[in-house]
């Protein structure tokens, strides 16, 4: 017996998927390819990483130099502190205690090379390692030189969403929305595989990009609902803000958009959702009225997004934070204020969409601007892809918005419902 809500949402499936049976097919075949590919990739990079180390066999002794470029511990923050030594493209990292780090004062180090039976390079402190030693560093190998392999099943899962999406709702998309969608998620995936992220925080580096390319997606299928003018995009966006907050912590970086997309974003999704529900267009439902900006009102937010920025900026500057994210104060004080210029941009962002006004698409292309920056310091590349998404969805977005506008000579005057 079928309820009532499955025969709904049949109905919704039946009348929304994509109509093309040739094309529909072409896509059943993708999905199911990509989903081969995934568990492939899966299973290849787990039994890598899972090989057993076998024999040692000990090869030379080597005096290896200190990267002091790689420090920026301090007590309150660091219990553990990762110390790399290097010659030439051979590299050890030895952990220490805080306390240990602080009596620390040698340039270099005695390193012994051991290697695996399957010909990998092993290095230690120490020349009498034991078997279980050597499985870790060596596991810890394998999962690096493995990265790709799980990227590319991580991105693979991703577009196989992906591609429903565009599948189940092909009626609701024009074929240049379908195809900027799917453009975009291909670019990551072959970046994601391209460009692997080191770990950060003691958090895999495997992880942070299954994050990355999580967060474009959701960030994607969100930039496409507002230029449609849905009320939906706010649904999304509180899944994409909870990925960000999640990013935030893990790489304990950017804490003004953290501490902006906590207290502002989360609540402005939901009271936007509610608002844009209440100014539906009397002749398309699944639109929204949206309308202008006066010129005072871009006066008064440009003032107040550069109060925002330089007392925020100095806020978080005087804090003691640390992260091995980044390995230069200098540079970590120029993010602190390029993501207090980024948050306060993100605000008015969140207020123009609240208040759906066509100028929320220039207060986004900025903001997407100063992300860009950040993510080309920080070496995101993946998240560069993302941005370049919001750039060519922003400026459809905008020419969408006015047209609408246009057609429609909207003047509301500006109020909260």
């Amino acid at each position: 017996m079928m309820f009532k809500g499955e025969k709904i949402m049949i109905r919704f499936f039946q009348k929304n998927i994509e109509p093309n049976r040739k094309l529909r097919i072409v896509e059943v075949i993708l999905l199911v390819l990509l989903i081969i590919g995934s568990i492939a990739s899966y299973v290849i990079g787990f039994s890598a990483v899972r090989t057993d180390v076998g024999q040692l066999e000990f090869v030379q002794s080597i005096e290896m130099q200190r990267d002091f470029s790689m420090e920026d511990y301090d007590g309150e923050e660091d219990t553990v502190c990762d110390v790399t030594y290097r010659s030439g493209d051979k590299e050890l990292v030895v952990t220490y205690s805080y306390e240990e780090y602080e009596q620390l004062d040698n340039e270099s180090i005695t390193a012994y090379e051991f290697e695996a039976e399957d010909g990998t390079q092993l290095y230690f402190d120490h020349q009498d390692v034991t078997q279980a030693e050597a499985q870790h560093a060596y596991e810890q190998i394998m999962a690096n030189e493995s990265m790709p392999v799980f990227n590319f099943a991580n991105a693979s899962m991703i577009l196989v969403l992906s591609l429903l999406i565009m599948m189940l709702f092909a009626r609701q998309f024009t074929t240049y929305e379908k195809s900027w969608f799917m453009s975009i998620m291909v670019l990551a995936t072959i970046f994601s595989v391209m460009f692997p992220e080191e770990s950060a925080n003691g958090v895999n580096g495997i992880i942070i990009m299954w994050l990355y390319l999580l967060d474009t997606f959701l960030n994607i299928l969100c930039e496409l609902l507002i230029s449609k003018q849905s009320r939906y995009n706010f649904l999304v966006s509180v899944l994409v803000e909870i990925v960000e907050i999640v990013i935030s912590i893990v790489l304990m970086y950017r804490f003004a958009t953290l501490a902006t997309t906590l207290f502002f974003w989360l609540p402005i999704d939901i009271i936007s959702y509610i608002n844009w529900s209440r100014h539906k267009d009397e002749q398309e439902d699944e639109l929204t009225v949206v309308r202008r900006l006066k010129g005072w009102q871009e006066a008064l937010v440009i003032v107040g997004i550069v109060v925002w920025t330089i007392v925020i900026g100095y806020l978080i500057s005087g804090l003691d934070i640390s992260t091995d994210f980044y390995n230069n104060e200098a540079l970590e004080t120029a993010i602190i204020y390029i993501d207090a210029c980024a948050s306060a941009v993100g605000i008015a962002n969140g207020l123009f969409i609240f208040f759906r006004f066509r100028e929320q698409w220039i207060a986004w292309y900025i903001c997407a601007a100063l992300e860009a920056i950040i993510n080309i310091i920080s070496g995101q590349y993946v998240l560069l892809i993302l941005k370049l998404g919001y750039f060519t969805n922003t400026t459809y977005g905008y020419i969408k918005w006015s047209n609408y506008i246009k057609s429609h000579h909207e003047e509301e005057r500006l109020s909260i419902f």
